[in-house]
């Protein structure tokens, strides 16, 4: 019998944990991609795994007890560990590793955005075999690469890092300054997705405003044409392809430059999603001035309106720090004016978390945790009754709706969104049981619907 099929293994079995953003989602759907093409089997469980990979975030203390109890359930259970992500950049206050001081038995660790070592160290401890037969197959990844999302839609990461310094972040120092991707291997992979099916791009980075900022805005090239490196130049190429196949483009983290008042014409249009995720964090310059935010010195209220006139169903959605510390009651309510008068569609609000190593631990004026925690209730109670007055003014509307879930060919209902939805952290349509018998409702697929109710912070539609 030929050596060779004597020889032959079964292919090495790895479990892979994801927690985090979705900047670390990608960062595993590289590693995964990775793994698949040198012949490694993956797994979501830890069951017959011959060893484990925690992607971690370490950005908040809720985010890091999460971590480190991922990490102490995959040694429990399996005892071979290999740990990257946020959380692997992070020191304690002696300055030791994190990871290693609360779990000095994982086998290695790692930064985010780390692939090479990630790799460099699964070969090290679980070095796959040379199968002469299997080394002959062509590799099954998409050149898009592994994706850990539903198959109609998908995160477009366009940088790593954030050139910024804001008092309340330790951010950089995990991931590092901003690193611009080129502009042409952006574009190439969003055209394989849209390719293979993708009906929603989710663009995303620390700061999609600033891209290109590091390389000077340099000309990149795709299909052989120039192209800047620059953020409205991205976007505009971005919604020619999705117009070609019939999809959206989303943008998130986009931080309130002039600059984003070049890419209203192209929402207003339609021809990418007039949807905004800024983070704006606070109102009060004086607090923005402490947090070290960028742009801090820009009239948001006035650049929002501004927007809205040339794009008036423009949604924009954002995240908040309550009780950040120094912030007087004038300074909190000063925001809460700001989140009426703007009108943010969709929010989130933390109370002030001090951040192992953020700056922000050292500003006087500590608010207590119990006024934290009681401004934060007050500022969500706020926005939850703008939200709902928004959403039940789309009620008469027509929308287009793609649908996420449709159990039964959408017989019974199914569930989706509308462009002001981005998926998992705003609100879904909740649509009802098609009138037409005939009609189907398949995930992945678009659908005319009218708005008939709202449902807390969902709306209720009819499919047309």
């Amino acid at each position: 019998m030929n050596d060779a099929l004597t020889t032959f293994q079964l292919p090495k079995k790895i479990g892979f944990v994801s927690l985090g953003c979705p900047k670390a989602l990608t960062d595993s759907e590289l590693i995964l991609t990775r793994l698949n093409a040198q012949g490694y089997e993956t797994s979501k469980t830890f069951e017959g795994a011959d060893l484990v990979i925690v992607n971690t975030c370490g950005f908040i203390d809720d985010a890091v007890k999460e971590s480190l109890d991922a990490i102490s359930q995959a040694l429990t259970e399996n005892g071979r560990v290999i740990v990257t992500g946020c959380l692997g950049a992070k020191s304690d206050d002696d300055g030791q590793n994190l990871v290693l001081k609360t779990h000095p038995k994982v086998l290695a660790v790692t930064g985010p955005h780390a692939t090479d070592e990630v790799m460099a160290r699964v070969q090290e401890h679980l070095p796959q075999v040379s199968q002469p037969f299997l080394d002959l197959t062509p590799a099954t990844v998409s050149p898009a690469g592994i994706k850990l999302t539903p198959r109609h839609y998908a995160y477009l990461k366009i940088s790593e890092g954030c050139n910024h310094r804001c008092t309340f972040c330790i951010i950089p120092s995990m991931r590092g300054d901003l690193v611009s991707r080129p502009i042409g291997d952006v574009l190439s992979e969003a055209q394989v997705l849209f390719e293979q099916g993708v009906k929603e791009l989710l663009v995303i980075s620390q700061d999609t405003s600033a891209y290109g900022v590091d390389v000077k805005y340099q000309t990149g090239f795709w299909q052989g044409r120039p192209i800047k490196t620059k953020t409205l130049e991205l976007v505009r190429e971005l919604s020619l392809l999705a117009t070609t196949y019939g999809a959206w483009v989303r943008l998130h983290y986009v931080y309130p430059y002039p600059s984003v008042d070049d890419l209203m014409p192209l929402m207003s249009t339609g021809a990418v999603l007039p949807y905004l995720d800024v983070p704006f964090q606070h109102s009060h310059p004086d607090v923005l001035a402490r947090m070290k935010r960028p742009a801090n010195g820009e009239k948001n209220l006035e650049r929002i309106q501004a927007w809205r006139r040339e794009c008036p169903q423009l949604v924009i959605r954002s995240t908040f720090i309550a009780g950040f510390p120094g912030e007087t009651e004038s300074e909190f309510q000063h925001l809460l004016d700001f989140v009426q008068e703007a009108q943010i569609d969709r929010a989130g609000c933390f109370a002030y978390s001090p951040v192992k190593g953020a700056l922000a631990n050292e500003i006087p004026g500590m608010l207590s945790q119990e006024l934290r925690e009681e401004r934060q209730a007050r500022f969500m109670k706020v926005q939850e009754d703008v939200s709902i007055q928004k959403l039940r003014a789309r009620i008469g509307q027509t929308m287009q709706i793609l649908i996420d879930h449709a159990p039964a060919g959408g017989k019974k209902g199914a569930v989706g969104r509308c462009y002001a939805d981005a998926p998992e952290i705003d609100g879904v349509v909740n649509l009802l049981p098609p009138k037409r018998l005939s009609q189907r409702l398949k995930v992945g697929s678009f659908v005319q619907a009218l708005v008939v109710d709202t449902q807390g912070h969902d709306l209720i539609a009819q499919p047309l």
